[in-house]
């Protein structure tokens, strides 16, 4: 037998696998992914004419809801394509095309929750059905509209100009398709998801839809992932594993995704809440660092993207138009489905009930193996000291985290990721090997190695197995990765159970131990890859109140929790892990120093990989009234929002006026502490910055009327109002103290209290859109010397001559180029009632 490895041939070893697993996952998501598709031949989707669409669609500029680019130019274009492919499209289809403006309202508890409301805005329908009709029909979503001041190109022009070569290519072919498909190019998506709504509540070719596939975007280009399906319906998990050509789907992304962790939603809510419509929502996530920013141009999307997208959605398209459970889908919904690709090659899906099965059954067979040991004499606590060096590590890194957030250094990895690896992760694992090694020194002196092996790794099969019953019983799609954790390591135990056995660790234990658990931790980094590559960007707009240190730091610690789980028994069978230990505390003390000395900057304007500071500015004008109308105060400033935790320590060099002194103050009487909210989510950014300027004057002014006042039954009292004004308003509501809002215009009927008690409503309008008209309903319960409900309208000017004040122009212009500074004009008025 060989002798026991030494320090030099043990822990480095089991270090060098890993790095190699993970190198081998890189290799999954950069080149197995990134492989180019055959060349599209006479009836296959073309990606350079998908490109040319692209390219004409972003040349637009901005498309805000409400303007001209939006409502005319981008329609206009996409009407003439459309009629373009009708002429040429072939004698066994039947193209109709419809223009919708719907007017509607609803509620949703998105964002802390609020009521949309929407007027005359713009959808651009298309139906390619068989000669002589179809019943059914699968709809293929996307939407032209884009945030204000971006192009919007990955979000979601590329997913529209997918879909106008998909009708093209589908237009053409000779063969008859058994079922319709609609294609619905959605012009207000970035408002809220109001133009999905608008049609599938209203539009008459909506009650013929039985499935339906989305396209959207919370990055620029890369691969496309599914990450949300059914809801209950796994033959459309299967279609989409049947027809798809470079699949790339994860239930994991989907159980993440709906747990609210990540501040977004998309179409899919609506179709599946309002329209009750199983569907398949896709999304491109590589650099999400650009989303949402002027740097979302064509250029950035390669034509392989566009490309493997085609591929996948017209194949799965024409799969779902020629399916027979297409008419019937109704009678296919029994329960949730498990999927997942493998390294982007091939997706395994099987129900969630026969998942459940096997999860059982693998933690029961785990369970009797290990309940054979129980009454063999053992190391006292051994569970227990595997959840204490995971406590231990976990403190221990989160102490780091919010030490680096205290003195002003988060997200110094934003920009330069391996230093999260090189800080965090080399913390998290040398605390849980020096507790360990500590433990073996001190605890376990006396006790045999090979012992504390066998026994360290049936601790972490019993964990393991405890977790995988635990999320089996929760109901949790995404348990398969315990399964996976537990099954292959007790395969690999039972059978090298002699060498397990033997003095110390050999290289034959170790590359048999080794090959045994190569899937699951294969898999694992594969995992990990994908979910840092969503989460790390997210990190750059998820607020001023989340320290996003503290948020990847605990991820960096789960993960390393999950793939030291069986190697944690390697401490213990090594002679010495004192190398790898000071190898990893070096590691981690110099990127320590080094973030502390403020040398790895956050943000880059690198101009192939830029990474932008997100600041949003507002030059707006307040007036607050009183119950007689009169203005009793007035001011006029610049609203500033920074999208990260740093909020504006970096800009203040730059812009000295920014900075702390001009913190803006709540407004407690007014509702949304008199701010100029857009949207609901003021919970997400306490810290606001408010820069005193001149009053601006909009051409077009807001209009707010008291239409009536009328007495109701049971000491309810209904006011009646008229709003003109731009495309873009909020409006906040707060019942004064002894007033109930009961019941208003909007929505279902029933007000819907954002987070934090006051009442939000999102308006919005395409042209030409008639005033607004609503009315609320308050029950009383004693008069009320100082009214009894305040109200406020924000109008927002996203584009047009009042979009920006000279002030406000000079003011971005000032701002470093690693930012991207989104600015409007808006104003602000409160009237109490």
């Amino acid at each position: 037998p060989l002798l026991p490895l030494s320090e030099a041939r043990g822990a480095p070893l089991v270090l060098l696998y890993l790095l190699g697993l993970r190198a081998l996952a890189q290799v999954s998501h950069r080149q197995l992914l990134s492989q180019p598709p055959a060349a599209a031949g006479p009836r296959d989707f073309s990606a350079s004419r998908a490109r040319g669409y692209l390219d004409n669609i972003t040349a637009i500029g901005p498309r805000t809801v409400g303007s001209p680019e939006n409502e005319v130019l981008a329609v206009n274009y996409l009407l003439e394509q459309i009629r373009g492919i009708e002429r040429e499209s072939t004698d066994a289809h039947k193209i109709s095309v419809d223009i919708q403006r719907p007017t509607g309202s609803f509620s949703i508890d998105f964002l802390g929750g609020f009521t949309s409301y929407y007027a005359n805005i713009t959808n651009v329908v298309v139906k390619l059905e068989p000669r002589n009709g179809a019943e059914h029909a699968v709809l293929s979503n996307c939407h032209f509209d884009s945030v204000p001041n971006t192009p919007g190109a990955s979000d979601d022009a590329v997913s529209c100009a997918v879909m106008l070569e998909i009708l093209n290519t589908l237009s053409k072919s000779s063969e008859s398709l058994q079922h319709a498909v609609i294609f619905l190019f959605n012009g207000a998506e970035e408002n809220i998801l109001q133009a999905s709504h608008g049609f599938i509540t209203q539009h008459e070719w909506a009650k013929s839809i039985r499935a339906f596939i989305n396209l959207e975007a919370a990055g620029v280009g890369g691969k496309e992932l599914v990450f949300q399906t059914g809801p209950e319906n796994p033959w459309l998990v299967q279609a989409y594993v049947v027809a798809a050509k470079h699949p790339f789907a994860s239930v994991v992304a989907q159980e993440i995704f709906q747990s609210g962790i990540i501040p977004a939603d998309t179409d899919f809510r609506i179709y599946r809440d309002f329209g009750n419509v199983p569907g398949i929502d896709l999304a491109f996530i590589e650099n999400g660092y650009i989303y949402h920013t002027e740097y979302d141009t064509s250029d950035r999307i390669l034509t392989d993207s566009i490309q493997r997208a085609g591929d996948n959605i017209l194949a799965v398209l024409k799969y779902l138009a020629t399916s027979e459970k297409l008419a019937k889908s109704f009678e296919y919904r029994h329960g949730n489905v498990v999927f997942f690709d493998i390294l982007g090659l091939f997706v395994l899906a099987y129900p969630a009930r026969v998942g459940t099965i096997m999860n059982y059954i693998t933690a029961a067979i785990a369970f009797f193996y290990l309940s054979k040991k129980v009454l063999q004499p053992k190391p006292r606590g051994k569970s227990s000291l595997t959840l204490t060096s995971w406590v231990c590590t976990l403190v221990a890194v989160l102490l780091v985290a919010v030490f680096v957030s205290f003195i002003g250094r988060a997200l110094s990895w934003y920009t330069h990721f391996y230093v999260s690896v090189s800080l965090y992760g080399t913390a998290a694992a040398a605390t849980l090997i020096l507790v360990h090694m500590l433990a073996k020194k001190f605890f376990y002196k006396n006790v045999n190695e090979h012992f504390l092996g066998d026994v360290f790794f049936d601790a972490s099969l019993m964990i393991w197995s405890i977790v995988l019953t635990v999320m089996t019983q929760m109901g949790l799609c995404s348990a398969f990765i315990c399964t996976l954790w537990v099954a292959f390591p007790l395969l690999t135990k039972l059978m090298i159970h002699k060498e397990f056995s033997q003095k110390g660790a050999t290289i034959k234990f170790i590359v048999m131990y080794m090959l045994g658990m190569f899937v699951p931790y294969l898999y694992v980094l594969y995992l990990s890859w994908t979910v840092f590559e969503m989460f790390t960007p997210v990190m750059g707009r998820s607020g001023s109140e989340i320290p996003p240190d503290v948020v990847l730091a605990g991820f960096i610690v789960i993960f390393t929790m999950i793939l030291s789980s069986y190697f944690i028994n390697f401490i213990y069978l090594v002679k010495s892990t004192k190398t790898t230990l000071v190898a990893l505390t070096s590691v981690f003390v110099v990127t320590l120093v080094l973030v502390c000395s403020g040398i790895f900057f956050p943000y880059s304007s690198d101009a192939a990989n830029p990474k932008p500071k997100r600041v949003f500015l507002q030059h707006t004008s307040r007036r607050f009234h009183d119950l007689d109308g009169n203005v009793v105060k007035s001011d006029s400033g610049i609203w500033i929002n920074g999208f990260d935790y740093n909020g504006i320590s970096h800009i203040t060099p730059h812009v000295p006026e920014i900075n702390d002194t001009i913190r803006t103050p709540c407004e407690e009487q007014a509702p949304f502490c008199g701010l100029p909210w857009i949207l609901p989510v003021h919970f997400m950014f306490r810290k606001n910055w408010y820069l005193p300027a001149r009053e601006i004057l909009p051409r077009s002014p807001i209009q707010f009327k008291l239409l009536s006042k009328k007495l109701m039954p049971w000491n309810s009292v209904r006011l009646s109002f008229e709003v003109s004004g731009p495309s873009h308003m909020s409006l906040y509501v707060r019942p004064h103290a002894g007033s109930t809002l009961s019941r208003w215009s909007l929505g279902d009927g029933m007000p819907v209290a954002s987070l934090g008690g006051d009442y939000f409503v999102f308006y919005s309008r395409g042209l030409h859109a008639a005033p607004w008209h609503f009315w609320v309903e308050l029950t009383v319960s004693a008069k009320h010397s100082d009214g009894i409900v305040s109200l406020a309208i924000a109008a927002h000017y996203f584009f047009g001559e009042d979009q920006k004040s000279p002030q406000l122009y000079a003011l971005l212009e000032r701002f470093p180029d690693w930012t991207f500074s989104s600015g409007w004009s808006c104003t602000y008025d409160l009237f109490v009632f």
